[in-house]
């Protein structure tokens, strides 16, 4: 502890002066820097435990500030000062990187006592993070899914996880939104500690707020003993509300207070009593509908949504349904100790036409379904239950079209035609460095555009243009697997009345 290093910036150099005085007091290396400019030159060159800083530079913004230090120096801790305080302001600090948030005049005891918890902290991030690069550093639990949608809901997790920070997790039913919440508390400081689970809409309303703070003997009929809620269960640890938009109007003034004063109070008891853990939320509803409709509290939604995390419908990630479906064969087919192996092509392409209503829920049911009516080792289209609603028309082909499209294998002196025909490696670098050349610089506040998704989209519509319409040949072509064709096909919603079914 005494040999950690503190970065403080401040343009008063009273506070300066004062602050460094008590840290160096403590047997803290203190540095110091009265502007903001400064102080990211500071921690470019050097290393830091903890940097506290204030909200107002002369050349910078506090929230900059933190957003740039965190990017420079990840496992940093900074602490932000401030005399403008809000919450506004605090949830920001929070979502751009800061572990706590202190206001001015400072009490220099408080400020002490965060920084050894913030250096604590650091040193617990430390640690874990080199026990994840031991243990499996790439897994994210049950959750699967390489789309790009979902690497972003992994960023996320990865970058917010270890902190106490509220999160909030939206999407429809069947989505994962648990298995998202079970991720963040698996890779947070609080894993080893209780993960605690309620959801809003399964229990009645005077159900709730006893399975939430607990209970005292004699409370109401029937409370014939003392009852620890889940409020008591999740110390240390994690609480997950889900269907927070079901909570009964009546308790969220009690949530709220147990979020901004970290203490509840048990039905029955007049003792308050200390709460220690991290509030995850889950919701199908839209949360601005749920406020606009009454249902959830303004001031609630804040104080839960420091961090929310959107996760996407399945048709909206087509690409991972075929390893979501592989993955559920493997599972079930083990469980029930049953010969499917694989899917043939017209239940992958069956898959791939069927909108998902349901979601991962709904696929998972199907693919259960399939693995216990199927007797041999190739699951047909036949058994999946579902009506697709972009269903392929077949159409034959001679195998003379089929040689020329490549939907029949190729003889060798085809093969030899085609390898010199290829282009090379050479010839591709200049094509990609074209390309990235001819690409506008976004300015300041621009949104860039995603150019892998339109090169997906836009190489796949050029093979089908080149093979009229023939998948087979336009995902040999490509060197996909054709399920995957299939997915970018209906992701970017190609060849729409012009489609040869091949």
């Amino acid at each position: 502890m005494t040999q950690a290093r503190i970065l403080v910036i401040d343009d008063d150099t009273n506070v300066l002066d004062l602050t460094q005085f008590h840290l160096r007091k403590q047997g803290f290396e203190v540095v110091t820097t009265d502007n903001g400019s400064g102080g990211i030159n500071l921690m470019t060159a050097q290393s830091f435990d903890v940097v506290l800083t204030d909200m107002r530079l002369p050349d910078m913004d506090g929230i900059d500030l933190v957003r740039q230090g965190k990017e420079l120096a990840p496992d940093t801790e900074i602490i932000v000062i401030t005399g403008f305080s809000s919450i506004v302001t605090a949830v920001e600090a929070t979502k751009a990187g800061a572990y706590q948030f202190i206001e001015k005049p400072i009490n220099y005891d408080k400020l002490l006592l965060t920084v050894r918890q913030a250096i604590e902290r650091r040193q617990q991030l430390l640690e874990l993070k080199q026990l994840r690069d031991r243990v499996q550093p790439d897994s994210f639990g049950k959750i699967i899914g390489s789309s790009r949608a979902m690497q972003n809901i992994y960023a996320i997790i990865e970058s917010v996880a270890a902190s106490d920070a509220n999160v909030l997790i939206v999407g429809e039913s069947g989505t994962g939104k648990e298995l998202v919440a079970s991720a963040v508390h698996e890779r947070s400081l609080r894993a080893r500690k209780p993960f605690v689970k309620i959801n809003c809409a399964a229990l009645p309303k005077e159900l709730i707020e006893s399975e939430l703070f607990g209970h005292t003997k004699g409370a109401f009929t029937g409370a014939a003993r003392d009852k620890e809620g889940l409020i008591a269960q999740a110390r240390g640890g994690s609480l997950l509300m889900d269907e927070i938009g079901e909570m009964p109007l009546e308790l969220q003034p009690k949530l709220l207070r147990v979020l901004q004063e970290r203490v509840f109070t048990p039905v029955g008891s007049e003792k308050p009593l200390a709460s220690d853990f991290r509030l995850i939320c889950a919701t199908n509803r839209n949360p601005s509908d749920a406020i606009r409709e009454g249902l959830l509290r303004e001031d609630l939604y804040y104080r839960i949504n420091t961090i929310e995390i959107h996760v996407p419908p399945l048709r909206e990630r087509a690409e991972d349904v075929q390893h979501l479906a592989e993955y559920f064969l493997n599972v079930f087919s083990e469980k029930y100790q049953r010969p499917a192996k694989s899917l043939s092509r017209e239940a992958y392409e069956r898959l791939f036409a069927y909108n998902w209503p349901g979601n991962v829920r709904e696929l998972q049911n199907v693919m259960e379904r399939a693995v216990l009516m199927t007797k041999d080792e190739v699951i047909e289209a036949d058994v999946l239950p579902m009506t697709p609603l972009l269903a392929p028309q077949v159409v034959s082909e001679s195998p003379q079209t089929a040689a020329e499209n490549g939907s029949l294998p190729m003889t060798a002196s085809a093969k030899s035609v085609a390898s010199h025909s290829q282009m090379d490696n050479a010839d591709f670098d200049e094509l990609c460095r074209l390309l990235v050349n001819s690409l506008p610089i976004p300015g300041s506040g621009e949104e860039a555009q995603n150019i892998f998704e339109r090169l997906e989209g836009g190489i796949v519509q050029e093979a089908l243009l080149r093979t009229k319409g023939n998948k087979q040949a336009a995902a040999n072509m490509l060197g996909l697997y054709r399920p995957r064709l299939y997915s970018i096909i209906k992701k970017h919603h190609l060849l729409d009345g012009d489609d040869t079914g091949q």
